[in-house]
Parts: structure tokens; C-alpha cells; sequence
């Protein structure tokens, strides 16, 4: 049994008081296999979780979908026109027939903006429960604070960890002046709205660039990146925002010691311009990235979880971003939900068009592209030592 059935790190707060650490985000059982729940969510905004999860993974070997509308699909297909082999199954009964034993861990893939649980949505966790998988909860709403979750867990013998569970107030970073020490240059992929793919795009760049032989590595800012296996991040929104700007600065820094990277790729949320969510402030201030790169789907018109709110412009949110921070922005990248190719290309050139800057779709376009947008801005990266293979 994991010794963290509270769904905090085991580690000493001494080692980490003064220390720049990679994100130790929670300490796990033995196993990796894992259903993802997502009812009624896979593919939309608010299961951008699940759709992460499927996408990539480096923790979990992610077996299926449970989402009873979309069931019967392969999982990539329906998210990206590519199968990956994870079908989309309607209950967890039929997820775990399909695994053929039940699954190490259950993981909670929803991410609706008030992060809360519904009574059918507790009612399939507390079943993963009593079947014996173990919990992995990236909302807001702690499971371990719960007591017939704690009880259910106790009985069971298994470990609900809370993803967004913040370190203790003693061992978060006010923002120290490190980040200047950092000479790599570093991009934040921020966006014009909240759940549009930045973390997706984030990802796709970082593995873009090591394929190129540029040392790149990714710092995560939300639950999705560290459920996925991210080295190094810290889910931003759980946080105090007095501490916010220190640990995305702690992050990245520990990075740049980790890793000796050529270039630090900071994942976005939400939007500076949003009118809900501030996390953008902060990881431009903690970050204070070189270049950042914009991520807009232009089929939205109001945003995603604010429908009263309507969808700003890229060269407004442009704008915005280098009035606020001493950056440029460096390439736009497209969301194409909601397009057919035709409109998709013609989309990336009329962006490219009017904003003069390197557009890009990194889901359905070449890879190269997201590339040669950071050389054009960063042109010393193409005289990197490349990686060497160990």
C-alpha cells in the first residue's frame, strides 16, 4: 500500500524548504494500468483530461474510455482521425471485462471548470473503490477530505490521490529573482481561451524539438500534465496566488538544473484575457518567456465554460500578452475543431496573412512547422549540440 493515502509526497519538508526540485506531484502503488472515466465528456472541453490521457501518457498504460455516449469508438480515432487502440467502452463493468483483471487505477478525466463531482459521477469512483483501484483525482474537490471516500479507501485497501492538493504554504516559493539565472531561452504556449489545446501543442513542440536534436523539456502549469508523467510542473490553480509566479519560477528553474536544456517549453491556461481565470499572468511573470506562441480555434465564437463571454481575436490577445510582459509572441497555432480541411488551411493562411507570423496546426499538420516556428525566433538553437542517445 502507498504511503500516501492522504495524497501528499512522501518527503521530509526539510529537503525542500530551500531546494529547487522537480515536481514530486504524488507517490504511487506498485502498477500502472488504468481506466480513464470521462461519461458523457470524452472529447469535449470540459473531458480535456481523458482526451490528454489517450493522447500521451508517460505514467499510465491507459487501457479505455468510459463514456457512455461515445461507445463502441477507438478513442484516437474519434479524437483525431488516428486509432490507438484504447476503445471507448459504456460502464466500468464492460471496462474491466475488456481488460480481462481489474485495472491498477481508476482516473478521474473530467476537468468541468467548477471541479466538482456529481452523484453519478461519486457513485462509479466509489465502485472502482470497492472493486479495488486505486483513485486519481485532478479536480478541484479533494476526495481525501471526504469521509466516505476515506472510509471507502480504508476498507478497500487502496490510495485516492488529489492531484491539485498544493504542498504546504511552508514549502511553496514566492517569486525570487532565480528565473534570471536561467540562460535557455524559454516559450510559453498560452491561447485565447481555457481547454483549446495548449497543453497539447506544448506537448507536441517539446517532442518535435528532441526529434530535431534540440534539448527541449516541458514545465506543466494543470492536473493534466501531472497525471500524465510530467517531470516537472505544478497544478497553477490550486494554488494561493501569492505563491503562483514562485513555483511556475521554481519549476522552470529546476529545469534548467535538471535537464541543461536548450530550451524550456512552459504550458498555458486559460487566458490572459480571460475574465475567470489569471494563471496566464502568473506564468508570464514566473516564466518571463522569450517568445510565446498563441493557441486559437477560430470556429469558437463565445468561450468554452463562459458562453456569456465572447471569443477575443488572436491580434487582440497578441496585444494584450506583449503589453503585458516584456515578450513577443512568435507563431499562432490552430484548434481545427469544428473544421473540414479546406477551411483549416484556408484558416492558417489568412492568420498567417493579416498577423504577418508563422501559423501552424500541430495535430494535422507537419511537425516540422511547429520547429521552424521557434528556430525563426531562436535561430542559435539550430547550432545546438544535438542529443545524444544514450
Amino acid at each position: 500500500m502507498s504511503s500516501l493515502i492522504g495524497g501528499i509526497p512522501f518527503s521530509d519538508a526539510s529537503e525542500q524548504s530551500e531546494s529547487t526540485a522537480p515536481a514530486v506531484a504524488f507517490a504511487l502503488p506498485v502498477g500502472s494500468s488504468a481506466i480513464v472515466y470521462c461519461e458523457a465528456l470524452f472529447g469535449e472541453q470540459d473531458g480535456k483530461t481523458a482526451n490528454g490521457l489517450v493522447r500521451h501518457s508517460e505514467k499510465y498504460e491507459i487501457l479505455s474510455v468510459i463514456d457512455s455516449l461515445r461507445a463502441g469508438a477507438d478513442s484516437g480515432q474519434f479524437l483525431d482521425g488516428v486509432s490507438n487502440g484504447i476503445p471507448v467502452l459504456a460502464s466500468l463493468v464492460e471496462a474491466i471485462a475488456h481488460a480481462g483483471h481489474v485495472p491498477d487505477y481508476l482516473i478521474c478525466g473530467l476537468a468541468p471548470a467548477d471541479g466538482l463531482l456529481s452523484d453519478a459521477q461519486r457513485v462509479v469512483l466509489l465502485d472502482g473503490i470497492a472493486r479495488g483501484m486505486h483513485i486519481i483525482n485532478g479536480l478541484h474537490e479533494f476526495l481525501n477530505d471526504d469521509a466516505e471516500f476515506v472510509a471507502a479507501a480504508v476498507i478497500a485497501g487502496v490510495t485516492i490521490t488529489d492531484v491539485r492538493r498544493p504542498k504546504d504554504k511552508r514549502d511553496l516559493h514566492l517569486f525570487s529573482g532565480r528565473i534570471f539565472d536561467v540562460t535557455c531561452p524559454r516559450i510559453a504556449v498560452l491561447g485565447t481561451d481555457g481547454a483549446i489545446g495548449k497543453r497539447t501543442t506544448a506537448t507536441l513542440l517539446v517532442q518535435a524539438l528532441n526529434a530535431r536534436g534540440i534539448r527541449a523539456v516541458m514545465v506543466g502549469t494543470g492536473q493534466t500534465t501531472l497525471i500524465q508523467g510530467g517531470k516537472y510542473g505544478v497544478a497553477l490553480d490550486a494554488l494561493v496566488p501569492q505563491f503562483c509566479s514562485g513555483e511556475v519560477e521554481n519549476q522552470v528553474v529546476a529545469a534548467f538544473e535538471g535537464e541543461d536544456p536548450d530550451v524550456i517549453v512552459v504550458e498555458g491556461q486559460g487566458a490572459l484575457s480571460h475574465p475567470a481565470y489569471l494563471t496566464s499572468a502568473h506564468i508570464l511573470r514566473g516564466s518571463r518567456p522569450a517568445g510565446v506562441i498563441v493557441q486559437h480555434a477560430p470556429k469558437r465564437t463565445m468561450l468554452g465554460d463562459f458562453p456569456m463571454v465572447p471569443m477575443p481575436t488572436v491580434a487582440g490577445e497578441i496585444a494584450l500578452i506583449e503589453a503585458f510582459a516584456d515578450t513577443r509572441v512568435i507563431g499562432v497555432t490552430i484548434n481545427h475543431e469544428d473544421m473540414i480541411d479546406d477551411e483549416l488551411s484556408t484558416s492558417i493562411a489568412e492568420h498567417h496573412h493579416s498577423l504577418g507570423l508563422p501559423v501552424t496546426d500541430p495535430l494535422t499538420r507537419p511537425a516540422s512547422d511547429l520547429v521552424d516556428m521557434v528556430l525563426a525566433a531562436f535561430p542559435a538553437l539550430a547550432t545546438a549540440d544535438p542529443i545524444i542517445a544514450g
